[in-house]
């Protein structure tokens, strides 16, 4: 968990980047309150029923695009049947912002299009086991921005759910990115750590994950990129 000391950046493999404190505790509480938004719906915060009857412990809402296992909707068949909210157009600009800090002038961002965001909210007891992030038919690499309770975040190996894997502990306004050849790499979350989150964060309890993705499936309207959402305020990251 974070403490009184500076943590540092780190490569936890090759393509994947650890940014310790990358949100600052403004932008923290305006994405927190954004992603209480959309919670509401139109599709709203729920469980997500896997294939075999299992119920996640994580609660998701989706922007742009609906993931269900294991695949991408325009609609949200398993829960209501209705449209997700719009993936914003701010939201795309933070996910290039993010690749230029991760990567460097080696950084993908000028292409970078995300269109879909999956928002997963962790209370003290959930948790996410090993699994790829395979439904997306871009290699884009993900983005990943932690608000609330630190967590212990396992980034694997692109072959197995096992060993080799490194544990890394994501504290609120941190970011991680994977691409590259840590795109396809298996990665979960078996541990949260409640009531670690300050009242900076806009958090009371729990641990938001919010990952940005291009799905590689065009545009879910021909007008998409005509309407944008109301304007992110302005502030320091």
């Amino acid at each position: 968990m974070s403490g009184l000391f500076p943590r540092p950046r780190a490569v936890v493999a090759p393509g994947a980047v650890h940014v310790p404190e990358w949100l600052s505790p403004e932008r923290q509480r305006e994405l927190a309150a954004a992603c209480r938004e959309w919670a509401r719906g139109p599709v709203p915060l729920r469980h997500t029923v896997l294939p075999g009857g299992g119920v996640m412990s994580v609660q998701t809402v989706c922007l742009g695009w609906h993931w269900q296992p294991y695949r991408y909707s325009l609609t949200a068949d398993d829960v209501n049947g209705a449209r997700v909210a719009e993936f914003p157009g701010w939201l795309a600009d933070l996910g290039r912002e993010a690749l230029m800090e991760a990567y460097g002038d080696e950084s993908p961002a000028r292409t970078y299009a995300p269109d879909t965001a999956l928002i997963n909210f962790y209370d003290g007891a959930a948790r996410m086991g090993m699994h790829q992030d395979k439904e997306e038919r871009s290699g884009a690499p993900v983005v990943s921005l932690s608000i609330g309770d630190t967590c212990v975040f396992r980034f694997g190996n692109t072959e197995n759910r096992g060993k080799p894997y490194t544990d890394v502990e994501l504290a609120s306004g941190d970011l991680f990115v994977f691409g590259g050849p840590s795109r396809f790499a298996f990665h979960g979350v078996p541990k949260v750590y409640p009531r670690t989150a300050g009242p900076a964060t806009g958090m009371g309890r729990g641990r938001i994950n919010l990952t940005l993705r291009e799905t590689g499936l065009g545009t879910p309207d021909a007008d998409w990129r005509q309407r944008r959402s109301r304007e992110f305020p302005k502030s320091s990251r």
